[in-house]
């Protein structure tokens, strides 16, 4: 290389490193998109529809009415919604999505459970697991679905139920007794929310009236109290599973525990509590997202046709 040429080399190379320093003409596509818009932290429910379950579907959750049945879904983007499905007049507790467009319905002091297509609004199928029952003898109160099997709680009965339909709306319905550590309580709601273990393995079931979260066998009913080093899930109600984490509502207390459990579910820590001061009895719960969605029971407030009703959205 002659010196001659170096001037020359060093001014172009000045002007390949300048380019970085200068702001592009255009600004990115990135950088062009419009920031996306914050959902509501308040979903808004029809006056009067006393909500109890939530199941999400992307951006669409879908909440079932006390009063006579009716399934609403909401776009939670947005807080609009509609009844998709309307009520045969008995209540709709406890809701889990399943294959395709089934969504579970546990009946509450009706018995049963209930499958709602949420396309049509159809009802396509009905199990009765306690037929006819006695007042206060039965409260279908939460369900899981594992495959083609649905597992449903009843908060009266120390009992779960395993739903394994068949071909034409035929079930095979079995009565699971719950045994080995299970506490059941009398006159009062004892097995409420039903999740599966992180590993699959067995169920997650927590009893409202004591507190203690348990791992069931589903083949057996069998049941061993969950090591939470001392934490109880007072008022337990609705529970989600994420992974090894677990959200379980406490709903007269209007908090949700987060909890860290083990592989097989037998033992976990609590990681936080969740509060909100728009929390008003939530009974469960669903994610969309970077939110939590909790419908507010209210059972504190007298319950007529004008009372309103909401979900709220908070961040774990």
């Amino acid at each position: 290389m002659t010196p001659r040429t170096r001037p020359l080399l060093a001014l172009a190379l000045a002007a390949v490193l300048g380019t970085g320093l200068v702001a592009p003409a255009s600004a990115s596509a990135a950088e062009r998109r419009p920031p996306r818009a914050e959902p509501p932290s308040r979903v808004e429910l029809p006056d009067g529809f006393q909500p109890e379950g939530i199941e999400a579907r992307g951006p669409i959750a879908y909440l079932g009415s006390r009063v006579d049945g009716d399934v609403y879904a909401s776009d939670l983007r947005t807080g609009t919604g509609r009844v998709i499905s309307q009520g045969d007049g008995t209540p709709a507790i406890g809701l889990e999505l399943g294959r395709g467009n089934d969504l579970w319905v546990a009946g509450g002091a009706d018995g049963d459970v209930k499958v709602v297509d949420v396309r049509t609004g159809a009802t396509t199928a009905t199990y009765e697991l306690t037929p006819d029952p006695a007042p206060g003898t039965s409260f279908v109160n939460d369900v899981v679905v594992t495959g083609r099997t649905a597992y449903v709680t009843d908060s009266l009965q120390a009992a779960l139920f395993r739903v394994s339909p068949g071909p034409r709306g035929t079930a095979e319905v079995t009565r699971l007794p719950l045994s080995g550590d299970w506490v059941q309580n009398p006159g009062v709601n004892n097995a409420n929310g039903i999740e599966t273990t992180p590993d699959g393995r067995a169920l997650l079931v927590v009893n409202s009236s004591n507190g203690v979260l348990y791992r069931v066998d589903p083949r057996t009913g069998v049941a061993s109290r969950v090591d939470l080093g001392g934490t109880l899930l007072t008022n337990g109600d609705g529970l989600l599973r994420e992974g090894r984490t677990l959200f379980a509502v406490q709903n007269r207390l209007n908090q949700v525990a987060e909890l860290r459990l083990s592989r097989d579910g037998r033992s976990g820590r609590l990681v936080q509590t969740i509060t909100s001061p728009d929390f008003d009895v939530p009974t469960t719960v669903a994610r969309w997202r970077d939110g939590l969605y909790l419908p507010n029971a209210r059972f504190t407030t007298p319950a007529t046709p004008e009372t309103e009703y909401w979900v709220t959205r908070v961040e774990d």
